[in-house]
Parts: structure tokens; C-alpha cells; sequence
């Protein structure tokens, strides 16, 4: 499946007079439809031998997000790394090198950009390399202007279409058969053409990497959904050893290891959501950090374990690393997007099918993130009508002049082209007073209610356009009027796709009698005034592994409740304790204040993942799911129903 829209070729590329030496000023006309090839047969073939290839790769690739996120928070402590660390991460093989060379080209620091993370299972001692599997692919993009950064994860069972790699013909299977055949660049080109979106670097982190940069960091605290346990004892497939008991906890670098790779009594869909959850614990753990002491050991480890390639086969730019570095550690909370892929059937042959129209679905959400979708969330969650805010109003509500300033022939037509495609009534004028403007420029009447966000909104829209009120001199007829400078290139920025849930009623019962003894028996080992949960999920109940665990945390009294549901796989909690600086509470999405108390809020993009709030000393939060099953209100009615147990 290809996404991306190629340009046409006869959209009054010259002028009126049908002349070559025109600036844009013809009629505005739908691009020739190109179609896309279709398909050749594909052969099945059964699984070949096992990519020989160095070890490089490991189910953490996502651990870049970790790497910049690491590097930008330490007291601005990136120079350390210098060049020469840099290079280190370059890529050696042969084939790592081949691989790069089918990368896109790479954009300014200051644009999107994005990177596929790829790794495959080698264990020592387990199996050979011959046997190895690939465990992890996942897409980074990261957007400076906007300042988000959404997550990608395919199954491993996912059904692709793989290319022909290495001479060998193109088949259906697997996606993780795609490294077995061809290594890092058949994977890039599966994904590819599976998503229709560029891949500006690919990069890869191995085991002992992982572990050694979670021990520099002095551990990493994450909140365990539900019990996990496993020693192999019984026999039977061998998975990793894990014993953790649920609740907010400081995890050491093999501990850690288990836990995101775990999947044995789950699947790949809740193991992708714990590494993506691991990401926000690690920016969580660097904003507690107070200096720069564990960065020789953290670079030291990254420089081992990590190959980045770059699109051209350049050297990595320091500059725009550092950029990224910054982006990762000042995001904003909410705005890490983690889209997922829902409508997949399983077959006979264990393979995970999308279903029409899910692929471009979740690319659409992944290329463009709403940086507004948690407050947008939150107004329909509280019963309200989400309004227009930062965005400015519907694009249909937007009229646009444009004008060349640029020389370019067909440069005014092709921007006013495009604004119709984002749903603007947009109007090609002409050329502008001079040809040589080099950014973009966005006009607008600051006497017009809402022109000036629509200005704001469209700049983003063109990049590095620059918003100022229009003259007295030359009045505007339009809402905006838009001169097209050097910078502009025929192409726009995504536009954020609105994912705003629709307002349903909290699927919440009242169930305070089943708890009470627990919540009894946790407030004999507490400091803390232990709160009672008088309602619950609908679908859920308490689990039957550890429904109530108190313990103590970084010196602290702690109370975790776990309940499992809505599904079989899903487990939400209520964690309770005296430490009110825990770093999962740093840096709410919003707060609100919601019957008397002031409540945190913290979002996956439009779903709320944590409500968070402090009494009587003590912290007290509600976590949804790890695929964030809860509903948004169902999530506020649970935190609003925490109550003392005497005024019951």
C-alpha cells in the first residue's frame, strides 16, 4: 500500500497565456490520477535460512527515543558525546551500509523526520544465529515544529508483502521473515511500501545495550500493571525468567529487560505498549536527575550497542541530533502519539491480517498527530463541545488568496492547489508586488475574529512561513492572503487528523463492599490515609493474582489495587502512597478542577492514560490499561469515586 501522493504534470504550470515565462497565474486543476501498479504474483515460500549477519539489531531499537531523550535532559550535557562517540554509531558491515544507501534524504534539523528501528532475538546460548528472529520494528517521527513524537509498532505476525531481497522472490509472510531474507534493507523496503511513508535513518541497539544504559541510569521506575512470573521450571518453550509483583517500581536493567520483552501470556500489541510506556518512564527518570554523573557510562554503552544509519550515507549531523535530543527531553506531556494497529484477524497459519482501510488509518494518525487532542479530550470528556482553540477555524470557514513571490512558474497555482486539498476555498491572484520573497509570507486582518490563528495554523501548513496583519495599503478581501516565497517546494506539511472521542457515558458500577477489607487491611501497613474505590470499570473485577499488594516505595509507604479487565488481557490499577515527588507524576498533560479537587491529567494523545491527584499528604493516581482501554470519563469517574472509607 503506497500513501503518498505524487504530483501531476499539466496543473497550469504556465502562465495565462499558456506561455512557459508565466509565475502561477492559470486556473488551479486537479493532478492526472496516476494509478498504482498492481501487485505480480506472489510465490509462498516456506521460512529460508536464517540471515548469517552480525548481531546489531535487538527488540529495543525503540530505545533512540531513550538515547535522545537521555542526551537532552542531562544539563544540557550532549557536547560530552562529541564527534568521535558519534561516528562510533556508524554503520561498518557491508550490509549495514547497503541498507543506508536506500534511506530518503535526510531533512533540516528543524523538520519532520523519521527513523525505523529494527532488531531480531539473539540470545547466547539459547539458539544459533541461524535460528535468530526478528522481534522488534517500529517507526519514530519526530516533529520539531509541532513538537511531537509519534510511535509506530508492527506485529511480528503481521501479514506483508515482502519484496524481492537479495535476488530471492517476492512472497506474503510474516514481517519478521522480511530481515531473514534480506537483512536491514529488505526491512526498510517492506515497510516502505507497506506504509507509503519516507525512512530518513534506521537505527539499532542490542541486549547488553539496553541493560547496561538502565543500570547507568540507577534503574528506571515503571508502573507494573498486574503480576508477572515466569522460571522456565515447568518445562515446555523456553521464555525469559520474570517475577515482579504489580505497583510503581524502580526496575533495574535485566528486570526491565523481562518486562518489555514479555509477551508469553499476552501479545505483541501489549508488549509494544509496555516498551512505549518504557520510553515516557525513561524521560520521567532523567527529569529527577540532577547532574551529568552517569553520562561517561551511558555514552559509553550507546557507543557499543547503537548503529544509526543516515539517508545519503552521510555522517550523522551533531547539530540535528542535538535538535532531537531537545525535542524528546522538552516534549510536552501528551504529546508522544503511540497509534495502534486494531482491526487484525488471525488466520490458520498464526498471521495477523489488517482489515480494509486499517493500515492507512493508523499511518494517517502516526504522519499526523493533533498536538491539541488532549484538551480537545478532556472538554468532551467533562460533558463540553470541544471549540477551535490554538487551531483556528475549519479551513472550510478560511478563504485564501495566493500570490507568487517566488518566480517559480506554476508556484502560486500549485500552493492554492494544494490549500483545496486541505478543504481551504483558496484562489490563485496572481504575482505579488516582487519575486523575490524567500519565506513564505501569511497576511492577515487582525480586525477579523479568528484570522490570526487561521494565519498561525496555515504557517505551520507551509513549514517556515512567517503570520504578520496585513497593510493599510493592501486591504485583504480574503481571510488570509498567502505570497509564496523561495522556501516553498510544492509540497505542504500534514495536517493533524482529529481523533477526538465522541462523549459516552463513564462505564463505571458501584462496588465499594468487595475492596473494603483490602483497603482495611492496606491502611494497618500505611502512613497514609488508604482512599476506598467506590466504583469500578463495568467489565472488570479485582485480579485474582494480587488484587492488593502493600510494599514500599523509595522509602515510602505505597498501595497498589489491581483489577483485570475490560478484557481477559487488560489490567488497570489504583496506586496510593506518601511519596508525592514519585517522577511519573511530572508534568501533566492539563489539570483540572473537578468537584472541590485538582485533578493531573496525563494522555496518549486523546486517550487519557493517568488521573492523578494529592490529599491528606499523600499521592494518590488511577492508571487505564496498557492499550488504554478505559474510556477518558470512565477514567475521571474512577479517580472522582476514591473516597475516605468514614464517609461511606
Amino acid at each position: 500500500m503506497r500513501t503518498t501522493l505524487k504530483r501531476g504534470v499539466g496543473r497550469a504550470a504556465n502562465g495565462t497565456d499558456g506561455s512557459a515565462n508565466g509565475h502561477g497565474n492559470g486556473q488551479a486543476a486537479a493532478p492526472p490520477r496516476i494509478p498504482l501498479p498492481p501487485l505480480g504474483p506472489m510465490s509462498r515460500y516456506g521460512p529460508g535460512r536464517r540471515h548469517p549477519l552480525r548481531v546489531v539489531g535487538s527488540v529495543f531499537g525503540w530505545l533512540l527515543v531513550v538515547v535522545l531523550v537521555t542526551f537532552g535532559g542531562l544539563a544540557g550535557g550532549l557536547w560530552l558525546w562529541g564527534e568521535q562517540s558519534l561516528a562510533e554509531t556508524r554503520p561498518q558491515t557491508k550490509e549495514e551500509k547497503e541498507a543506508e544507501k536506500i534511506l530518503d534524504a535526510v531533512p533540516p534539523a528543524d523538520q519532520p523526520a523519521i527513523a525505523i528501528v529494527i532488531g531480531y532475538d539473539w540470545r547466547k546460548g539459547e539458539w544459533s544465529r541461524e535460528e535468530s528472529r526478528s522481534d522488534t520494528i517500529m517507526l519514530i517521527r519526530a516533529d520539531p515544529r509541532e513538537k511531537t513524537i509519534s510511535m509506530l509498532s508492527f506485529p511480528r505476525d503481521l501479514l506483508v508483502d515482502i519484496p524481492s531481497c537479495n535476488g530471492k522472490p517476492a512472497y506474503a509472510a510474516k514481517i519478521n521473515e522480511a530481515f531473514t531474507q534480506g537483512g536491514t534493507r529488505c526491512v526498510i523496503e517492506t515497510v516502505r511500501n507497506l506504509t507509503g511513508v519516507p525512512i530518513n535513518y534506521y537505527v539499532t541497539v542490542d541486549f547488553a545495550g539496553f541493560q547496561e544504559i538502565v543500570n547507568n541510569l540507577g534503574g528506571v521506575f515503571m508502573d507494573v500493571d498486574h503480576r508477572y512470573f515466569n522460571d522456565n521450571s515447568s518445562g515446555g518453550e523456553r521464555y525469559s525468567a520474570i517475577d515482579l509483583q504489580p505497583g510503581y517500581q524502580k526496575l533495574g536493567g535485566a528486570t526491565a529487560l523481562s518486562y518489555v520483552r514479555f509477551r508469553h501470556t499476552d501479545n505483541d500489541f501489549y508488549r509494544n505498549a509496555r516498551q512505549q510506556e518504557f520510553v515516557k518512564a525513561v524521560k520521567h527518570q532523567i527529569s529527577g536527575l540532577s547532574g551529568v554523573f552517569a553520562l561517561p557510562g551511558i555514552v559509553d554503552s550507546i557507543a557499543k550497542s547503537v548503529t544509526v544509519g543516515s539517508g545519503g550515507g552521510k555522517a550523522l549531523d551533531f547539530n540535528a541530533v542535538l535538535s532531537y535530543a531537545r525535542l524528546a527531553y522538552e516534549l510536552p506531556s501528551g504529546n508522544l502519539f503511540q497509534p495502534r494497529l486494531e482491526s487484525l484477524t488471525d488466520n490458520s497459519y498464526f498471521q495477523l491480517t489488517a482489515a480494509e482501510g486499517e493500515m492507512e488509518r493508523v499511518v494517517s494518525e502516526f504522519m499526523n498527530p493533533d498536538p491539541h487532542a488532549a484538551k480537545k479530550a478532556t472538554t468532551v470528556a467533562v460533558g463540553g463541545k470541544p471549540t477551535a482553540g490554538p487551531t483556528g477555524p475549519p479551513a472550510s470557514r478560511v478563504s485564501v488568496e495566493v500570490l507568487n513571490g517566488n518566480g517559480v512558474a506554476g508556484a502560486a497555482d500549485d500552493a492554492a492547489f494544494r490549500l483545496q486539498q486541505r478543504g481551504y476555498p483558496a484562489v490563485n491572484g496572481g504575482n505579488a508586488d516582487t519575486l523575490d520573497y524567500f519565506k513564505t509570507q501569511i497576511l492577515f486582518d487582525p480586525s477579523v475574529q479568528g484570522s490570526r490563528a487561521a494565519a498561525t495554523a496555515m504557517a505551520r501548513l507551509f513549514g517556515d512561513a512567517e503570520t504578520a496583519p496585513a497593510g493599510a495599503d493592501a486591504p485583504l478581501d480574503t481571510t488570509l492572503r498567502v505570497i509564496v516565497g523561495t522556501t516553498f517546494h510544492g509540497t505542504l506539511a500534514p495536517a493533524p487528523r482529529d481523533a477526538t472521542p465522541t462523549h459516552q457515558p463513564a462505564a463505571v458500577v458501584k462496588d465499594s463492599a468487595s475492596i473494603r477489607p483490602l483497603v482495611q487491611q492496606a491502611q494497618k501497613k500505611s502512613d497514609f490515609k488508604v482512599l476506598l474505590p467506590t466504583v469500578r470499570e463495568s467489565a472488570s473485577h479485582l485480579s485474582t493474582l494480587e488484587g492488593m499488594r502493600a510494599y514500599r516505595l523509595a522509602g515510602h509507604d505505597a498501595v497498589r489495587f489491581v483489577f483485570n479487565g475490560p478484557t481477559e488481557l487488560d489490567y488497570w490499577g489504583i496506586q496510593q502512597t506518601s511519596w508525592t515527588e514519585a517522577p511519573i507524576l511530572e508534568g501533566p498533560t492539563l489539570t483540572r478542577q473537578i468537584a472541590g479537587r485538582e485533578y493531573r491529567l496525563y494522555y496518549n494523545g486523546p486517550k487519557l492514560h493517568l488521573v492523578a491527584f494529592e490529599e491528606n499528604g499523600a499521592a494518590y493516581w488511577v492508571v487505564n490499561t496498557l492499550l488504554d482501554k478505559l474510556s477518558n470519563e470512565t477514567m475521571l469517574a474512577i479517580a472522582k469515586g476514591l473516597q475516605a472509607p468514614g464517609r461511606q
